[in-house]
């Protein structure tokens, strides 16, 4: 006990630290306790740092902030009507297709299944195939209640949906305008002294906004270019399966592996195993071959290196914890704990500094 006591007094006796430990436990428990509803708010976050990096280009080009902010404004707004009356309908027709045909793929898959003891008797025998075709009959009949009870509560999720369209845009654009007012508000509040919060914040900061960009514009990226390819194979549900891929990219090193199961089967169904699978499969692998060698690296040069296991713990304890969200922010998170963890022997070495040490303004 003595030797906790003494450890708690070392490091919690500075008041930058508790300063920063009652920051970061007050906003953990806000986005706990009340991140569902602040979706909204979240997502208006997360395009208001996409579009201000396309709002800077211009500024340095001498372009007015107003001028630039209300162009780049109107270009997301464009984007969103294109996505709300072209892009979401394709991918529920797609799904709609896909789950028309499910009763069909899980029979070839039990034909193709019951081969198999009579080419393999001694790897697999005829009880363990009917095993695993009575779950697979388990899961088809989950997923159509699944999907049941989505269609059941259709009504309300179009309601919200609605509301979302309403709200998060005119978030964005007053994330756009008032910046600086909102995080001046948000400074009114602490204490004048925080040198060390400023610190972890001014890091955080640069390294989510990189963050949130580049991960967005390689979602982007990795989804139309898959879709494109696969719809040059004449592949069904190109747009779907590219959109499976892209949202993959959030799992580093797990999503790629992941999303090349929908691929695999939706081309076996097609083809079979003809030139046109391997050919498919080929192409997926050049794609995400780009994507981890080139193009993740060049839109993600900024952010700060993680190492894999502390990334993948990252994913499995915020992904948990929050779902989606955890997931994308799992490794501006992980950044967020690295920061604290490299500015906390800072408070200990100027424990009576009220200035503490120099530090570098933040470019956001």
């Amino acid at each position: 006990m003595h030797m906790i006591r003494s450890w708690f007094r070392s490091h919690f006796d500075n008041p930058q630290v508790v300063i920063l430990t009652a920051i970061l436990v007050l906003g953990f428990g806000v986005i706990y306790f009340f991140g569902r509803m602040l979706v909204p708010l979240f997502m208006g976050v997360i395009i208001a740092y996409l579009l201000d990096g396309m709002i800077k280009p211009l500024v340095r080009r001498n372009i007015p902030r107003p001028i630039a902010m209300v162009g780049v404004f109107l270009f997301f707004f464009l984007l969103l009507l294109f996505t709300i009356f072209w892009l979401v309908p394709l991918l529920i027709r797609q799904v709609t297709q896909l789950v028309q045909q499910l009763p069909i793929m899980i029979g070839a898959a039990q034909q193709l299944l019951l081969q198999l003891p009579e080419h393999y008797p001694r790897l697999i025998s005829e009880d363990q195939v009917y095993e695993l075709m009575a779950g697979i009959r388990r899961e088809g009949t989950r997923l159509a209640q699944h999907i049941l009870s989505i269609s059941v509560a259709s009504v309300m999720g179009l309601i919200t949906l609605l509301v979302y369209l309403f709200i998060v845009p005119l978030l964005v654009f007053f994330f756009l305008k008032d910046k600086e007012k909102i995080l001046s508000w948000f400074g009114a509040y602490l204490p004048a002294d925080r040198w060390l919060a400023m610190r972890v914040w001014e890091d955080v900061n640069a390294q989510i906004a990189n963050y949130i960009r580049g991960k967005s514009w390689e979602i982007i990226i990795v989804w139309a270019g898959t879709s494109f390819v696969l719809t040059l194979f004449k592949l069904e549900y190109s747009m779907l399966l590219g959109f499976i891929v892209g949202i993959s990219v959030l799992i580093p090193y797990i999503g790629a592996a992941v999303a090349t199961i929908p691929i695999a089967l939706v081309a076996y169904f097609q083809w079979g195993f003809g030139s046109e699978f391997f050919w498919v499969l080929v192409a997926y692998a050049i794609i995400q071959t780009v994507d981890g060698n080139i193009l993740a690296p060049l839109l993600l040069s900024e952010v700060v290196n993680i190492h894999p296991v502390a990334v993948i713990a990252a994913i499995l304890v915020f992904g948990g914890l929050w779902g989606f969200w955890g997931v994308f922010f799992a490794i501006p998170l992980a950044t967020l704990i690295q920061a604290v963890l490299k500015a906390w022997p800072s408070a200990l070495e100027h424990p009576g500094s009220p200035e503490g040490p120099p530090s570098v303004a933040p470019d956001d």
